[in-house]
């Protein structure tokens, strides 16, 4: 089976804004760059990734993307990241991939087999695997077979709304609950929960 990986990288710079309370700009591009290279050396390694595709307008990512073997789609016009993983997903079908794993940058607990286990946790095609974050709310890891079986609806509630989309479509869907899938970094608190865990290792 040949799968894709898609990541969507806000600029390294203005990501994470909800945290700018706690972090200054530079924490938060350090902290940004961090998890980005972490996401792309795991999947860079993981057998069932043929290739992986980093979805961003900060050349600074896309550089980071290339130096890890990636290739990249420039996202130009008004940011809008449902549209942006479409035009992915158009790149991953010319190449006639069975499916294509889309993996924000931001999960800081992310580790190889967790990739793994997802992967392994999908079914016969049509499917869609799902990893929803710790609030079940959104969507922190979606494996959609084949490619262009529905649209994208990022953003509030979407995982329930992909898994509605999923079934309008006549998919089935597996949800995959896992811990370090489902922690994102979004607020102060996910940031506390995330140095918890890290002081505990």
């Amino acid at each position: 089976m040949s799968i894709w990986a898609i990541v969507p990288v806000k600029p390294l710079r203005l990501g994470k804004s909800r945290l700018s309370g706690v972090l200054s700009d530079d924490e938060r591009t350090v902290l940004n760059r961090m998890f980005l290279e972490n996401a792309l050396g795991i999947l860079r390694v993981t057998p069932q990734i043929g290739h992986t595709l980093v979805v961003s307008r900060d050349p600074a990512a896309l550089a980071i993307a290339r130096e890890f073997g990636a290739r990249t789609v420039l996202e130009d016009g008004t940011p809008n990241l449902n549209n942006a993983l479409q035009r992915a997903t158009m790149l991953a079908r010319a190449y006639e991939v069975n499916g294509v794993l889309i993996l924000p940058a931001d999960l800081p607990l992310l580790s190889q087999p967790d990739i793994e286990n997802f992967i392994a946790a999908s079914g016969q095609p049509p499917c869609i695997t799902i990893a929803p974050d710790r609030h079940k709310d959104g969507t922190n890891a979606l494996l959609v077979e084949p490619p262009g079986l529905m649209k994208y609806h990022y953003g509030p509630q979407s995982f329930e709304a992909h898994c509605e989309l999923a079934q309008q479509a006549g998919a089935k869907v597996n949800v995959v609950y896992n811990y370090n899938l489902a922690l994102d970094l979004d607020t102060p608190e996910d940031l506390n929960l995330f140095n918890s865990v890290r002081s505990e290792a």
